[in-house]
């Protein structure tokens, strides 16, 4: 995979333990949404499916909606609820 068309994945907390690791590299679809990244992930099962339709995301540490063109080389937060305070 170039990384040219690739991004940064890094899962935390419940989104970590439901993908299997921390980070990852990931493949941008030319012109891919957050939205379409995020279906392609939740296909990889039920159980990150759920977790991601609970996350919020940043892209380069700012919010980003599902509607959001991706880039390539930027990363990706993936982040679940967090119980506590």
């Amino acid at each position: 995979m170039n990384e040219a068309e690739t991004l940064d994945v890094r899962w935390f907390a419940g989104a970590a333990a439901a993908a299997g690791r921390e980070e990852e590299r990931v493949p941008v679809p030319d012109g891919g949404t957050l939205g379409d990244l995020v279906r392609a992930l939740g296909a990889r099962g039920p159980a990150l499916a759920r977790v991601l339709a609970a996350s919020s995301f940043l892209v380069d540490g700012v919010a980003a909606r599902a509607e959001d063109r991706l880039a390539p080389g930027t990363t990706l937060d993936v982040l679940p609820p967090f119980a506590g305070g």
